[in-house]
């Protein structure tokens, strides 16, 4: 994992690097490392120091800490809304007061978070009863299949009683029997 952190911070730099449009050389230059070392980094070769990363940071005119996140030195955290950062700043409030207004911010803050998972796992278990129901219609079509399947192998080709008997009407039909006193087999001549 340790390998994949590097080869990340080292993507990472290559990619702010070249949003940059900046040299190789030049960030080189500008961070105060050398050419093949800054080469070295990028490729993943090399795991940079917190200064090192800070020198590139300052090469590149980003955030250290992004490269410290990047590089796992730091914990990834939400960015400041900056709410916290301007009523620390508020010369106006006390302490007291200041501690208080961001205890509730920061509550409304887990609150809303608290609904928006709510809700979230509300349309999972939305789309998971969607599943079963559509897993429960396919198992009953399987079923309908398999049995019909059954039912036509039992038949073993031999025609139902309804086939056999609209069969036999069928022939009936197209046949005369000439049953003229109600003998059967006596054909009388068409009149005509």
């Amino acid at each position: 994992m340790a390998n994949q952190t590097v080869k990340s911070i080292g993507d990472y730099i290559r990619e702010q690097r070249e949003q940059a449009r900046i040299s190789m050389r030049q960030l080189a230059q500008q961070a105060g490392v050398s050419n093949p070392y800054l080469s070295q980094i990028e490729r993943g070769l090399r795991k940079p120091s917190a200064d090192i990363l800070q020198q590139i940071a300052k090469g590149l005119r980003i955030s250290a800490e992004a490269l410290y996140v990047q590089a796992g030195i730091l914990e990834d955290r939400p960015a400041d809304t900056g709410v916290r950062s301007a009523l620390l700043a508020d010369a106006e409030l006390s302490e007291r007061q200041k501690q208080v207004l961001i205890e509730i911010y920061e509550s409304f803050r887990k609150e809303n978070a608290a609904v928006a998972e709510a809700q979230a796992a509300e349309v999972a278990a939305q789309a998971a009863e969607a599943e079963a129901a559509a897993a429960e219609a396919a198992e009953a079509t399987a079923m309908a299949v398999a049995a019909a399947a059954a039912a036509e192998a039992a038949d073993d080709g031999r025609p139902s009683r309804t086939s056999w008997s609209a069969a036999t009407a069928e022939a009936e039909q197209a046949e005369p029997s000439g049953n003229a006193d109600g003998v059967p087999g006596q054909n009388v001549p068409p009149i005509g």
